[in-house]
């Protein structure tokens, strides 16, 4: 009877033990999925933030593109007229170069022929 009685006693604490690891299994996946959650939650906060940044970083270069072309259009003179002046300073030279090699032509053979003997 002492042995049935103490058969009982470690099927209540089996019984009991298995309910222990039940709630501990239970609590964990809980806390998985409350963790999946809060994780999910920070995800979408700093995916808002960054969008909203990205949006200021958008609207503050794109509405200066007025600026831009206003830069631009002032470089491109500016190498106009450098270029301008460039060319009022050396046409002189090049034309006389130019004349020059028209003119003065010097004939010679071409290396590869052979002078008939």
């Amino acid at each position: 009877m002492a042995n049935s009685q103490g058969i009982q006693t470690l099927l209540e604490a089996e019984k009991e033990a298995s309910k222990i690891v039940q709630k501990a299994r239970q609590y964990r996946v809980q806390r998985l999925k409350d963790a999946r959650t809060e994780a999910a939650k920070e995800i979408e906060a700093l995916k808002a933030e960054k969008n909203k940044e990205f949006a200021a970083f958008e609207k503050s270069h794109s509405g200066s593109s007025d600026e831009t072309n206003v830069k631009l259009v002032q470089d491109t003179e500016a190498k106009l007229a450098e270029i301008n002046v460039l060319y009022e300073k050396h046409k002189e030279k090049v034309f006389e170069r130019l004349m020059g090699a028209v003119l003065d032509v010097k004939p010679k053979l071409h290396v590869n022929v052979k002078p008939k003997a």
